[in-house]
């Protein structure tokens, strides 16, 4: 129990912070009129944006760290077994998801208020832990239409369930993920992430301020 509620709650936590201040990074700047003395500095749009993303990206990196050197801490103390190379594994594989996370909540804010581009990444994130589901789900319908639908919201958002290894980590003792699964789910996250702020910065390069 503590193994499952420990890796839990690092994902609750990550995911917090990547969302709500992922969508705030531009809003706040376009509400408090700052983005006109950026803009005017020699920094390209491009710039800007992917700036804002790897400062994010810097900060959930040390919070992942952090939390996993504590947890791994109280798991020595506490002489639960415990696995440290699936932990660690999950604990990439944790940054990877906020990765992609953090990129489409940075997205959603660069055309979106705060609080809309919070409900809707909010929303992907939940939708994105069960595309596999609804991909089964079209399949066993037997219904075209319905199959269509659940393979095109396969297809656009993100499967998030690939990048979740708390259930290997937890359950899984001592089996460690197949390495080009693990290899391929990474570049996923990777490139998904790089579509992503690609978009957001088309739709901010032609934002009036």
């Amino acid at each position: 129990m503590f193994l499952d509620f420990g890796l839990a709650a690092m994902s609750v936590l990550g995911l917090i912070v990547a969302v709500f201040v992922g969508t705030g990074l531009i809003n706040k700047e376009i509400e408090k009129r700052t983005i006109l003395v950026l803009i005017a500095k020699p920094v390209s749009r491009s710039e800007f944006i992917i700036g804002k993303y790897l400062g994010l990206l810097a900060v959930l990196g040390s919070l992942v760290a952090t939390m996993t050197a504590i947890y791994l801490a109280f798991l020595q103390f506490g002489h639960v077994a415990h696995q440290t190379a699936s932990i660690l594994i999950a604990a990439v594989f944790l940054f990877l998801q906020l990765c992609l996370i953090t990129a489409v909540a940075l997205t959603l804010s660069v055309f979106t208020s705060s609080l809309l581009a919070t409900a809707l990444t909010f929303a992907v994130y939940l939708m994105g832990n069960i595309t596999q589901y609804l991909l089964k789900f079209g399949r066993l319908g037997h219904n075209p239409r319905i199959e269509h639908l659940t393979q095109a919201l396969y297809l656009i958002l993100p499967d998030l369930a690939r990048l979740d290894l708390k259930n290997d980590a937890v359950y899984g003792l001592g089996a460690l993920p197949n390495l080009t699964a693990l290899s391929f789910n990474a570049v996923y996250a990777l490139l998904y992430s790089a579509m992503l702020l690609a978009f957001a910065v088309v739709i901010f390069s032609r934002r009036e301020f």
